[in-house]
């Protein structure tokens, strides 16, 4: 999208139409990764029960690359963004050519570390020899051919950047689609495919990230800067993106956390949290739209020194994804049951998982203002508040009141959720209120 538009559209076109427009290609290629997730799981859970355990504790690392890869994609996004909106349209162009050499640096750095490392991660994560094997199998794989996922990222932040949001959806959709139709091909080996089991989970991921990144090469591909301006756009760049990595690098920490004290209850305990982290996918897309959609907005009329649109646009979209969120509420508390028998014929992943449903759905609501608020102070340049906000949350708040409330038993555990996120936004809320107030001053 040229420069003069996107001053139309970011800076003038009413808020409530800015994300209605960009947020539902967002919502349906985040909508067709949760049903990826939702059927990834399906059929290794059909394969075997330790396979769904094995994804458990494979599912922080995973987090972790995308973390960085889509931290980095952000912080491309929101510096195109802010130079965009100080008309410095050559410096954003130059910006957006980082996203190559950035991911294939990432990917390096995840292929040598998966591994060599993933075996002792492996054992950390359980005692049971057929899931450790499983985890390897898997974990290495994914690592190993991870390059589809970060150039991806990055290419698809540059075209979000720009207002291109559709081919980004497109590339979610061939992902998604090819993951979808490989994943039993390779898993049950029909015909005369072999048969791969959980490798073949992995298999099908990775080539669905490459074709995902394929799509997007062609309109996100940029020339790479020179040289000499390497070192001062990536640290422009880390600077911007740092909040998003600490924020999505903090759920690997502290589902890691979470998953070493349900550890101490059983592997059906830690089972059944990572099976809420794959609906989770599902419920959260009216969120995670919203993040997407908001950061470019509230960046660009902050750097036009619009101060009114920013606030305008945090309301209006905490309100729509507080509407949205609520049917996840609902859906947690009325049909929690037959959610996990889609993946599990284990009644004890079931009883444990239902019961931790009750708890997790209340959580959704304040859940909204607990993660949109570090990506709003993210948008508006304010590092600091931003990653407080996610370390308050992951690191202060979210282990040390699992570890609390698990001393009480396994049931009193999931008071973790609702908790955390309502201490979070109270937080979040008293640091908007500070810059709000002197927002309107300056006004």
């Amino acid at each position: 999208m040229p420069a003069m538009t996107t001053q139309e559209l970011f800076g003038h076109q009413r808020i409530s139409r800015i994300l209605l427009r960009l947020a539902p290609p967002v919502m349906f290629s985040q909508l067709i990764q949760a049903l990826y997730n939702i059927v990834d799981s399906f059929f290794i859970g059909r394969a075997g029960e330790s396979g769904l355990t094995a994804l458990s504790i494979i599912y922080p690392v995973q987090l972790l690359m995308i973390a960085l890869a889509v931290g980095t994609g952000v912080g491309i996004n929101t510096a195109m963004a802010m130079k965009l909106g100080r008309g410095r349209k050559e410096e954003s162009k130059k910006i957006s050519g980082m996203a190559m050499p950035l991911a294939l640096i990432l990917w390096g750095i995840f292929a040598l570390a998966g591994f060599f490392f993933m075996p002792m991660y492996a054992r950390l994560g359980t005692s049971s020899p057929e899931v450790i094997e499983d985890v390897i199998s898997y974990g290495r794989i994914v690592c190993i051919f991870s390059f589809g996922l970060f150039l991806e990222s990055g290419w698809t932040k540059v075209l979000q950047s720009e207002g291109n949001m559709r081919l980004p959806m497109l590339a979610q959709v061939v992902g998604a689609a090819v993951n979808i139709a490989l994943d039993p091909i390779l898993i049950f080996g029909p015909g005369f495919f072999p048969a791969l089991g959980i490798e073949g989970a992995a298999y099908a991921t990775v080539i669905g990230q490459i074709a995902a990144g394929l799509v997007v090469m062609n309109k996100g591909f940029r020339r790479p800067p020179k040289r000499a301006f390497f070192s001062v756009y990536s640290a422009l760049i880390f600077k911007l993106g740092l909040p998003n990595m600490l924020m999505q690098s903090a759920y690997t920490f502290y589902i890691l956390g979470l998953n070493l004290i349900l550890k101490g209850f059983s592997d059906q305990a830690v089972t059944a949290l990572g099976l809420y982290y794959k609906w989770q996918t599902f419920f959260f897309i009216p969120l995670g739209s919203m993040q997407t959609c908001v950061v470019p907005v509230i960046s660009y009329n902050f750097g036009s020194n619009q101060l009114g649109r920013c606030r305008k646009t945090v309301r209006e979209s905490i309100l729509f994804g507080m509407a949205l969120m609520f049917a996840g509420t609902l859906c947690f508390e009325l049909i929690a049951d037959p959610m996990f028998r889609v993946f599990t014929k284990d009644e004890e992943v079931i009883k444990i998982g239902v019961w931790g449903f009750k708890f997790i759905g209340v959580s959704f609501i304040p859940m909204v203002t607990s993660l949109m608020f570090p990506v709003v102070f993210q948008a508006l340049g304010f590092a600091f508040k931003s990653s407080f906000l996610t370390v308050f949350r992951t690191v202060i708040l979210f282990v040390p009141l699992g570890y609390l409330f698990s001393r009480f038993g396994l049931k009193y555990f999931w008071l973790t959720f609702p908790i955390t996120e309502s201490l979070t936004t109270l937080a979040g809320y008293i640091f908007y209120s500070g810059w709000k107030r002197k927002s309107e001053v300056l006004r």
